[in-house]
């Protein structure tokens, strides 16, 4: 670094001669009074400081600057910064080689840049560092790459680069982290620091069809058919018929002939019946379209874990009626429930039934009731050898905590009445008539009408499609008796209503859920469903409690091992979604563990491990309850631990949703261009590359830095001037002249 050194002045013709006239004014005057003065060495010293004190005003008068100016011995520097971001792989720049029409990656168009031999003319004159940004992390998958941070990139870059005279960004412009770029671009242009932008990519979509999502469940039943969910987005002006396939890594291949939406998004499915148990890999593949450029986002994958199925299942009730007993059976058939059946019949000396599938009595302790995972309570009530208040409170604390299924059927002794004013009057979903206890009853059938989200329900799915579905609901034989239910509570959610029943609220519920705690609410306000076996036999009446019940019981069963059961909501989350985690620990005499020291260890696609520790959320439950939140989609591994019991459990989830940077989108050169405007530098096209190496050689030698000194108003100077003041007046007494 080299430095000058000088002294200036604001001179003026006018204020030179004033302060050549004031200065020779006033070394006469001083030396007509030392003449007068005879001559005394002491009065000579006091003009001779008279003297100095006005020169000194003088020369503050012309505003004196003590000016330093420090030159680099090195180069300027030019940064040259380009996007090495998932994003500039898009196949969309197009290129004419020969007679041939090529389409490039945006990687591939501004290679040219980021190779040294490009910039060999500016060599002589300034240090070109080229430097790539948004690459991703080297042990993370395709999926897990970081976004684009332009606004970082550039507030580094004064830092980053030792005397930077001007920087060069190619990019696509598609920024999705941190602040606005344009922010970083106003303190470039403070500093003097143009930028020189070159765009790449299209800033519209090229047609295109491009696989959204695969919404696979966490886990399937072996035997019984899993629907694999998908969404295709298209950019295509026109609808086309392709072949979706689904693969399974055991080989299995299935296809499904789906109509793709032009300019749009089309969702759909494929059911695939695994025939074993294990862990699967799906894989959804749509074909490439003639007229489609980009290829790349045409394929998705996500992990499935086919289990054997033992789901327990209570079921509750007082005389046993026909939708009791065809209930019964049709979950005794089922080869993947196991029936509890406790019947309060007031004829029976004590409670309990006929057969192993019956119980004496109600679930005592903690430790009886955790092992059910869906409760069917019918006709039954706080009574004399019925259910009591701790029954209530247990079965609540069950759904809460525990996300176990609770479903209420009430019957035509309106006994479920009384439990209204329990705890399990929180948990019913609907609000009923106290007035009608017994409900309605008719000699003419009714008939259930599906709401807009029964149509879309699992639950009320008795057909493959949708227009099928429909008509099995229009054709099941009517009911003829229904619970004085008046209206559904907020936040749930009505599956069907009374075909031809209304009051002031509306068509009366008669199929309802919800939500309460970790756990589901069904509530079922007919008895009649058994009569849907009429012609079919068990097609349509079977197929509903099934579905009931593993819907019940599917958040419950995500992952559990002898003492540790844990589960999340949502059940299918999306990156950067925060996943409620719930955890049900036991010890080891089988009661739920009070309190206890419980954490997991989550590790994602790119292997980033993180550790969360889980609150007890319900003492007498063995509930704990944490949260994380995803940041990259993909399998997350997750090993859940307490240090009371030693017992450990490994689970995985799957984080749907697409990485922060994809392939496909449109670029975005308006960013580009503000960044440009903003900082006095240009934005110039991959047609004319050389522009940039002339606009660099353009600019001016970069300014040496100067520190000034303003001496006719530093603080110093005033000090001295008010000293030789004091030092005159003094002299002046002391010789007498005062």
């Amino acid at each position: 670094m080299n430095t000058v050194r000088s002294l200036t002045f604001v001179w003026a013709p006018w204020s030179i001669a004033v302060s050549l006239i004031l200065i020779a004014l006033t070394a006469v005057l001083c030396y007509v009074a030392w003449k007068r003065n005879g001559y005394r060495r002491s009065i000579g010293l006091l003009e001779l400081l008279r003297l100095v004190l006005v020169s000194l005003g003088v020369l503050l008068f012309n505003q004196p600057e003590w000016v330093e100016e420090f030159r680099p011995d090195e180069k300027p520097t030019v940064a040259v910064l380009w996007d090495d971001s998932a994003s500039m792989q898009t196949r969309d720049v197009t290129s004419q080689v020969t007679t041939a029409t090529t389409v490039n990656s945006r990687r591939e168009a501004i290679a040219q840049l980021t190779e040294n031999p490009f910039w060999a003319s500016l060599q002589e004159r300034m240090t070109v560092v080229i430097q790539p940004f948004g690459s991703k992390d080297p042990a993370a998958t395709a999926a897990a790459s970081h976004g684009t941070n332009l606004h970082e990139v550039l507030a580094n870059a004064p830092q980053q680069f030792k005397n930077l005279q001007a920087i060069v960004l190619a990019s696509d412009g598609d920024w999705n982290e941190g602040e606005p770029p344009v922010q970083a671009a106003s303190a470039l242009r403070l500093k003097g620091v143009p930028v020189f932008t070159v765009p790449v990519g299209s800033s519209s979509r090229l047609p295109d069809i491009e696989l959204l999502s695969l919404d696979s469940p966490t886990f399937g039943i072996s035997g019984k058919s899993v629907r694999i969910p998908f969404t295709i987005d298209s950019t295509l002006p026109r609808e086309h018929l392709t072949t979706v396939q689904l693969k399974v890594s055991d080989g299995e291949v299935l296809t499904r002939e789906v109509r793709v939406a032009p300019m749009g998004r089309t969702s759909d499915f494929i059911n695939w019946k695994p025939k074993a148990t294990g862990d699967y890999t799906l894989t959804i593949d749509v074909p490439r379209h003639p007229d489609e450029l980009i290829p790349d986002n045409n394929t998705m994958s996500a992990p499935i874990a086919i289990r054997e199925e033992k789901l327990r299942v209570l079921v509750v009730e007082s005389v046993p009626r026909w939708e009791y007993r065809y209930l019964r059976n049709a979950l005794s058939r089922d080869p993947g429930v196991e029936v509890s059946c406790l019947l309060f019949h007031p004829g029976l000396k004590k409670g309990g039934g006929g057969n192993k599938d019956y119980i004496k009595q109600f679930p005592q302790g903690l430790d009886e009731l955790s092992r059910y995972d869906v409760v069917f309570l019918g006709d039954v009530g706080i009574e004399d050898g019925q259910l009591t208040a701790e029954d209530c409170r247990l079965l609540k604390g069950l759904v809460e905590h525990q996300a176990s299924g609770l479903v209420f059927m009430p019957g035509i002794q309106g006994r479920q009445m009384s439990l209204i004013d329990t705890e399990l009057g929180e948990l019913c979903p609907v609000i009923f008539d106290t007035a009608q206890p017994g409900g309605w009853g008719s000699r003419t059938p009714s008939h259930f009408e599906l709401t807009e989200l029964g149509r879309r329900s699992l639950l009320t799915k008795l057909a493959d499609t949708q227009d099928d579905n429909m008509e099995v609901w229009e054709s099941l034989p009517g009911f003829q008796w229904y619970a004085p239910a008046l209206r559904a509570k907020a936040g749930c959610e009505v599956l069907a209503v009374h075909k031809d029943v209304s009051n002031e609220f509306g068509r009366l519920p008669l199929l309802a859920t919800r939500t309460f705690g970790a756990g589901k609410v069904l509530f079922m306000g007919t008895d009649g469903a058994w009569r849907w076996r009429k012609g079919v036999e068990d097609k349509y009446h079977y197929r509903f409690w099934g579905q009931v019940v593993r819907w019940m019981a599917y958040q419950r069963n995500m992952a559990k091992g002898e003492s540790m059961r844990l589960y999340y909501s949502p059940e299918q989350p999306q990156v950067r979604q925060t996943i409620a985690l719930s955890a049900n620990v036991m010890d080891k005499s089988g009661e739920p563990l009070p309190n206890g020291d419980v954490t997991a260890r989550i590790v994602a696609p790119s292997g980033k491990a993180e550790t969360v520790r889980f609150t007890s959320s319900g003492d007498e439950w063995g509930a704990f309850a944490s949260r994380f939140t995803a940041e990259e989609p993909g399998k997350h591994d997750l090993f859940l631990n307490c240090k009371q019991t030693a017992a450990t459990l490994e689970a995985s989830f799957f984080v749907q949703g697409l990485a922060v940077e994809r392939i496909g989108r449109a670029a975005r050169p308006e960013v580009l261009d503000e960044i440009s405007r903003v900082t006095k530098g240009e934005m110039i096209g991959l047609d004319r590359l050389e522009q940039v190496l002339k606009s660099l050689a353009a600019l001016p030698e970069p300014p040496a830095s100067i520190r000034r000194v303003q001496l006719w108003c530093h603080p110093l100077v005033a000090s001295l001037l008010v000293v030789l003041l004091g030092i005159f007046w003094i002299g002046r007494k002391i010789v007498g002249l005062i």
